[in-house]
């Protein structure tokens, strides 16, 4: 960020190259990574090339040859020095984008020396025959990732002439045969200046110009004139189509700044938006460099810090993507984190991976990055640089109370000494600002940084501080946006020091979208759009309960907890109801509120596992859960949390499917907490389901109907739904010994396709069809399977496509026919698996140890398996086919994925109908479902 005049030492105006030997000299536009003559030495160099081009004779193909050569050889010299360097210190980002500047430097003016002395020389060039070089663009700054784009301008005074551009020609075909990827541009003086009025990006580029080689008197008109007839007077559009720009380009990049693979360049909180900042101040205030904002007071020297930290770091990320993807890279990949997390020296701790410390200090510094563009942007409004933001709902808003004031049509601090004389001011703030409707002035949130210590254990404990907080929970309606502001300038650290260490957090795997503390503030979202009524129609259990009423406070403050113990070796549900218990006497809850708060924490994940883990139609599961929590107020309360925590992972992890099994389960538990627990047994659901099936088969021949009812054993009627027992029936109806029916419908409840099948039962048929359909790629989310008293199997499987997905009805039939050939053995799974489970590359880096439990308690009449490992096409197959192997009767398989995680929980007897008691046979399945899961993974891998 150097005017260009520093940029390169003085060099001769005439119309010669600077010497009859040498390019025009360089320096370093800023410090670098090593010497300047380990990166390239220009007059050695040119010297060489100068040697051996004396020799050579008038070949211009050779000439260009041994220019090529001599810097092709530099250039592989210099990356290689550089390259070390940036691995022996992989976090001085400022130098190493200098170093690689500066060797590009070295290369592009040496080889424009050498077209204009060896290729086309010109002894006596005329006015219109002067050519300058120069630098735009990112290039322009001296700031170069290892595979930038070097953007170059010539620049001639009126018309190019023959000779200038056989000159322009060359020197780009030398620094092609380089590899460079080049972009270039050739224009006058008056086509800058004309093109700049119509195109902001020229205009941008040009704002950044450099002066590299040649006629320095042409390269110091074009920037008078720039500044004189372009620039001038034209600060508040060129400003206002930045922002536009940058609006866009966040919305192709996902719209937040918390993205599971974020591009460090073009993202939210990216170096785009430093670089936009520095745009901005260079065409506002005329500055060359970022800190010469802060004699302005646009920003603090604590603020310039954090850019400059900001700014090396994201420089640092995409540097070490570059290096390790030999091209342009700038998305952080989930297997990209892996590396350059361990490039830039971050280590596993207990309880989290080197790489999610790394990519929690990259969230701190793109949020940082925002901090900064706010501050910036609203110092440009009190300049009247920019527009005041739009003035949507200021009739609606309050006049604000004594002590605060409006600036910018945003909530600042009249006084800030007798605002800092009552510290609890510092949390008051944040609910003027809900109650008018007002964003915080920057200015006021400077302020409240500066004073972060006063948040102090006298003021956590304070009574009157507590009761400020709850009510920005629940009294505004939009408690997230007091959250979130608080959350980015420290005030609810400071005010709650235990949620500090999961701001920012990632957790690597593809299941989260969010950083831990801002899905914790999307779960209180959710809360409160539920509150508002907004989600009545997707979300009616929920929306009901509220209603009805419950303890918003206990509500609230469980979801501000229950994932506060991330990230440590413990249990982060066991750790976080220790942690809630420590803090909640600070909120002065009665003690009934604390109860309920700190089991919510604890059992925060109950009714998701419960839900989606487990046979909700075996009694014995509802009977568990309903033991487990006790009354109807915990219930209620414990479905709205989990509610609202499944819909704060992403957005799209929410699905009809897991809606239905949630109300499916608080629906049978309200049943058995309200009219007693012995009305959830076996008996009384078989005997309903028995009539519901004789009511719908009204159109049968009334043997047919006794005969379709005896067939079946108890757990049948009791785990599918009439509608597909009446499927089932009308597959079975004249089904021959060595006939395979199928039925694919979608099942709109379950966000999937319903595959019901009737064939002749044998061991094995489980492992078979999960077979059929990892082949054609089918994404197995619940399945079941009965055997029929004549001897029949009725496996139902629910499936989606590789979307997520119902199939649509184009692919049914292709779909049937590749079941159907598998079933029948004209395929064999096991062999096509081979070839197509794979890993793909950007996923191969997650890693979940592969556990393997035993519950005879949760089912009445099978051992609960449930295998809890990294998930991949192919694994239901597998540890189905081991557990056919080993002679196990499989009832249903409950399979729940959490991203790149699998929990199958299989509900099994053995060959002689009886559950798995013994220890010794445990620990063998064990070891050999494990043995499984690790040929399949080894297999993916490959």
């Amino acid at each position: 960020m150097t005017q260009p005049q520093e940029a390169l030492a003085e060099p001769v105006s005439d119309r010669q190259p600077a010497s009859p030997h040498l390019p025009d000299p360089i320096t370093p536009s800023g410090a670098l990574l090593c010497p300047p003559e380990e990166i390239i030495d220009p007059a050695v160099l040119a010297e060489a090339i100068e040697a051996e081009c004396r020799d050579a004779g008038g070949d211009a193909m050779a000439l260009r040859g041994l220019i090529t050569r001599h810097l092709n050889a530099a250039a592989k010299a210099g990356r290689a020095n550089i390259g070390a360097a940036f691995e022996a210190h992989p976090l001085r980002a400022r130098e190493m984008v200098h170093a690689y500047a500066y060797l590009t430097d070295g290369l592009v003016v040496t080889a424009f020396w050498a077209a204009r002395r060896f290729l086309h020389p010109l002894p006596n060039p005329t006015a219109s025959e002067r050519l300058a070089l120069c630098a735009v663009g990112g290039y322009g700054r001296a700031e170069m990732s290892p595979q930038s784009d070097v953007d170059l301008l010539f620049l001639t005074p009126y018309k190019i002439t023959p000779w200038a551009e056989s000159v322009i020609e060359s020197t780009l075909y030398i620094l092609w045969d380089l590899h460079m990827k080049v972009g270039h541009a050739s224009r006058t003086v008056k086509d800058c200046l004309r093109l700049g009025k119509q195109d902001y990006t020229i205009r941008t580029s040009l704002i950044e110009l450099r002066f590299l080689a040649g006629d320095k008197a042409l390269e110091a008109e074009l920037h008078t004139k720039l500044h004189q007839g372009l620039f001038a007077g034209t600060g508040k559009e060129f400003i206002e189509a930045k922002l536009d720009e940058r609006s866009e380009r966040h919305k192709k990049q996902g719209g937040q700044r918390y993205m599971l693979e974020p591009n460090v360049k073009e993202g939210k909180g990216g170096l785009r938006d430093l670089q936009s900042l520095f745009w901005i101040a260079k065409y506002i205030h005329h500055v060359d460099k970022i800190e010469d904002l802060v004699p302005l007071g646009v920003f603090t020297p604590e603020e310039y810090w954090a850019f400059e930290q900001a700014e090396n770091f994201l420089w640092a990320v995409r540097a070490h993507l570059h290096l390790i993807a030999g091209r342009p890279a700038d998305q952080l990949t989930f297997d990209m984190q892996i590396e350059v997390a361990e490039r830039m020296g971050y280590a596993d701790s207990p309880g989290r991976r080197g790489v999610e410390h790394f990519m929690q200090d990259y969230f701190r510094h793109a949020t940082m990055v925002g901090e900064l563009t706010r501050i910036f942007l609203t110092a440009l409004e009190a300049d009247h640089a920019k527009q005041l933001p739009g003035l949507m709902g200021l009739l609606r808003r309050r006049k604000v109370k004594p002590g605060y004031a409006v600036r910018q049509n945003r909530l600042d601090v009249k006084d800030e000494k007798k605002f800092l004389a009552d510290k609890l001011n510092l949390l008051r703030i944040f609910e003027e600002a809900l109650r008018t409707g007002l964003l915080i002035h920057p200015d006021a949130m400077r302020l409240i940084t500066a004073n972060l210590d006063l948040i102090d254990d006298d003021m956590r404990g304070d009574k009157e501080a507590a009761r400020i907080f709850l009510d920005l929970l629940v009294k505004h309606g939009n408690p997230e946006r007091a959250l979130r502001r608080m959350n980015e300038l420290g005030a609810l650290s400071a005010f709650i020091p235990e949620f500090a260490p999961i701001v920012a957090m990632m957790q690597f795997n593809i299941y989260h979208s969010y950083t831990v503390d801002e899905h914790t503030i999307q779960c209180i979202s959710q809360l409160a759009q539920i509150e508002r009524e907004e989600l009545v129609e997707d979300l009616p259990v929920a929306s009901r309960i509220l209603k009805k009423g419950v303890n918003r406070k206990v509500l609230y403050l469980a979801l501000l907890f229950h994932d506060i113990g991330k990230g440590r070796e413990e249990d982060h549900s066991v750790l976080g109801a220790k942690i809630a218990r420590a803090v909640l006497p600070r909120f002065h809850l009665k003690p009934r509120e604390a109860e309920d708060v700190e089991w919510l924490v604890r059992y925060h994940l109950l009714m998701s596992d419960m839900a989606q883990k487990r046979d909700l139609s075996d009694p014995r599961t509802i009977r568990s859960f309903a033991r487990a929590v006790k009354t109807k107020k915990r219930l209620d309360l414990l479905t709205v949390l989990t509610v609202c925590d499944i819909r704060g992972v992403g957005p799209e992890t929410w699905n009809n499917w897991k809606a239905q099994l949630l109300r499916n389960l608080y629906r049978q538990t309200a049943d058995g907490l309200e009219n007693g627990l012995e009305d959830l047994n076996r008996d009384k659901q078989s005997a309903e389901a028995r009539r519901e099936l004789r009511e719908a088969l009204e159109g049968w021949d009334k043997a047919d109907v006794r005969a379709e009812l005896a067939r079946h054993y108890d757990p049948y009627l009791q785990g599918l739904s009439t509608q597909t027992q009446v499927i089932i029936a009308g597959l079975l109806q004249g089904l021959g010994d060595d006939e395979i029916r199928i039925d694919l419908t979608p099942d709109d409840d379950r966000d999937a396709t319903r595959a019901t099948f009737a064939l002749a039962d044998h061991p094995g048929i489980f492992a078979r069809i999960a077979g059929a359909l990892a082949l054609v790629g089918a994404n197995v989310v619940d399945a079941r399977t009965y055997t029929t008293k004549d001897g029949y199997a009725t496996p139902v499987f629910w499936i989606q496509d590789a979307e997520g997905n119902p199939y649509s009805a184009g692919k049914l039939d292709r779909l049937r026919a590749m079941i159907s050939r598998t079933l029948k053995g004209e395929v064999l799974a096991r062999a096509e698996l081979t070839k197509k489970d794979k890993f793909k590359k950007r996923e191969k880096s997650f890693r979940f140890p592969t556990t393997v439990s035993f519950d005879n308690e949760g089912s009445e009449i099978y051992t609960i398996i449930e295998v809890d490992t990294r998930d991949r096409p192919g694994l239901l197959y597998d540890l189905a086919r081991t557990l056919s192997e080993r002679n196990l009767q499989i009832a249903s398989a409950v399979i729940a994925t959490y991203g790149a995680q699998a929990v199958d929980s299989f509900y099994v007897k053995d060959m002689f109908g009886l559950k798995i008691h013994s220890e010794s046979k445990q620990k063998a399945l064990e070891a050999k479902l494990k043995e499984a899961v690790q040929a399949g993974t080894d297999r993916a891998n490959g």
